[in-house]
């Protein structure tokens, strides 16, 4: 599974989805969760609705962590089939609270 996460310094969930100008990128296995990339994406901050180009940058993905996410992006994210998950805080915690969590959903109890 692919995780697109905004951050604008890599340490911090700290961006909402129209304005995530940077996303850190990692690879789940099921296991381990690796950092693959950074992408970058073009966004002016004059301008509204730019969650279009976020969008395309993380297409690959399965799930996108951000701390929030406008009406229309949340539809365009559901329509692309990835998973929405919207929380702030320190990555690494951030990223593990989702991982725990999914680990807990998926096991066979």
């Amino acid at each position: 599974m692919k995780i697109a996460v905004a951050s604008s310094d890599g340490k911090n969930v700290d961006l909402h989805f129209g304005k995530a100008s940077s996303l850190y990128l990692y690879n789940f296995d099921g296991e381990k969760i690796t950092f693959d990339e950074i992408r970058t994406v073009d966004i002016s901050s004059n301008e509204k609705h730019q969650w279009r180009s976020v969008l395309e940058a993380i297409a690959d993905c399965d799930v996108v962590i951000c701390v929030q996410a406008g009406f229309k992006s949340k539809f365009g994210i559901q329509e692309a089939g990835l998973k929405l998950v919207e929380d702030e805080g320190h990555l690494d915690e951030v990223l593990n609270r989702y991982i725990n969590h999914y680990k807990f959903m998926n096991s066979k109890i």
